[in-house]
């Protein structure tokens, strides 16, 4: 048994130095996919309340709205601090403490990004059905995002652990 907590991240052929680069590597993989879709969806939010429909909206509409954009914002900021914490600490050799910090990062902004496209679409569908229908509507994407975002992954790290491998 190794003393290293990290030992059963590493393949057999990386050393810990070359764990850290693919994790590293891994995590900016992943932040791009996340960042270009909220940074769109952020965009696009901006635009919104200058619409003269927007303007004759009802407060609960403005509220969800408010809403959706400090969620989209917290979201489009959290994908994007992995990259400022890795320019101020750019060759300090501190990647190994780097990383899990950034990947919480990461897994915050996804819970932002969760609560922003279900605040949009409560936005959206509140236009097209009932106020009602569109909380049952939002009730089900967000039991979908939890599913597979995260039901669905911690039952497999879960099994996985429980099989020993």
């Amino acid at each position: 048994m190794t003393d290293d907590p990290h030992a059963r991240y590493l393949r057999e052929d990386e050393d810990a130095g070359e764990r850290l680069d693919r994790q590293w590597n891994e995590l900016l993989q992943e932040l791009r996919l996340a960042q270009t879709g909220t940074q769109i969806l952020f965009a696009f939010l901006l635009s919104i309340p200058f619409s003269n429909r927007f303007q004759e909206a009802d407060a609960f509409t403005h509220d969800v709205f408010a809403g959706t954009l400090i969620t989209s914002a917290l979201a489009v900021g959290l994908f994007l601090a992995p990259v400022s914490f890795h320019r101020i600490l750019f060759q300090k050799k501190m990647r190994d403490r780097m990383i899990p910090i950034a990947g919480r990062m990461a897994a915050g902004g996804l819970f932002f990004l969760i609560l922003a496209i279900a605040s949009g679409v409560l936005l959206a569908i509140d236009v097209v059905l009932s106020r009602t229908a569109a909380f049952i509507v939002v009730g089900i994407v967000l039991a979908w995002f939890v599913l597979f975002w995260y039901v669905v992954p911690l039952w497999v790290r879960r099994s996985t652990r429980a099989s020993g491998e």
